[in-house]
């Protein structure tokens, strides 16, 4: 059976479609969730839960965005690949810009802040340079391009990098001794980046070391914020940060999945559409 000639038009129920589903993975190798919602007439949201059953039940591996087989070399053995800081910096771009003036909106002057690595968080960096309006901002951060983004705007700001080992290809800085300086400060509001927000799984990141950064940096703040595209949305990755109620709220764009945030605002998280007002005065 190939995934086109999937019975799509007729309903099924969960056995069945979990059934065809465990055929398709052993066939084809590795299944898309995308390619099971389409071939099974069904949302996104309920494919994953089948293929979460199905990984629960022993018969399948997830691995990012669908599934292998248990046995497969690539559950076993090929880890999730990171995208690279300048190629997540090419993806959603205009989203990204609206999620990033939305959060900085919602920062006043005279506040303490952080903001996480990330291409979304660096859009909250620049959308920030841009309020004219604030003054005596304290910004920490653990990414090289966010303090680079935000030096122009010392002495407005003061920008306190975290200190860390350097990872290559995202500009981070993580443990040891990322840790150090978060230990030793509480500020009002952080905004954190991820690559998974899922209401049952939480707020996960692709990374072990910054995930693990990412917490710290919820301990060390009153308020937490998670910025992620609709992309992100239902999406699950190796390192956990959070759970869903850990946070304040989430601030997304406009294309986010109504069946995904409906499950979110139901696990009790506040949830923030960035709109362009050109668009949506």
């Amino acid at each position: 059976m190939s995934i086109d000639t999937a019975p799509a038009n007729v309903p099924l129920d969960a056995p069945r479609r979990r059934e065809l589903a465990l055929a398709l993975v052993a066939e084809r190798g590795f299944v898309r969730v995308a390619e099971l919602s389409r071939a099974f007439g069904v949302t996104t949201v309920t494919a994953r839960a089948d293929l979460d059953a199905l990984e629960r039940q022993g018969g399948i591996r997830r691995v990012h965005g669908g599934a292998v087989p248990l046995t497969s070399p690539l559950a076993a053995e090929r880890p999730e690949r990171e995208p690279s800081f300048e190629e997540a910096l090419e993806a959603s771009v205009e989203p990204k810009r609206l999620i990033g003036e939305h959060a900085a909106s919602l920062v006043r002057s005279g506040q303490s802040i952080i903001l996480d690595v990330g291409t979304t968080t660096l859009q909250v960096a620049r959308a920030l340079r841009a309020r004219t309006d604030l003054e005596d901002l304290v910004v920490f951060t653990n990414g090289l391009s966010i303090a680079l983004e935000l030096e122009a705007e010392i002495p407005r700001f003061t920008v306190v990098v975290t200190g860390g080992t350097l990872r290559p290809k995202q500009h981070s800085l993580v443990h040891p001794l990322a840790g150090s300086m978060l230990d030793e400060v509480h500020v009002d509001l952080a905004f954190i980046g991820c690559n998974g927000v899922d209401a049952a799984h939480g707020v996960t990141n692709a990374n072990l070391p910054e995930a693990s950064v990412k917490s710290l940096m919820m301990r060390a703040a009153a308020r937490s914020i998670v910025v992620a595209d609709a992309s992100k949305l239902g999406e699950v990755h190796l390192g956990r940060i959070a759970p869903i109620d850990a946070f304040d709220g989430l601030v997304t764009d406009a294309a986010a999945p109504t069946p995904i945030t409906a499950e979110l605002l139901d696990a009790g998280l506040a949830v923030h559409f960035a709109r362009d007002p050109r668009v949506d005065p």
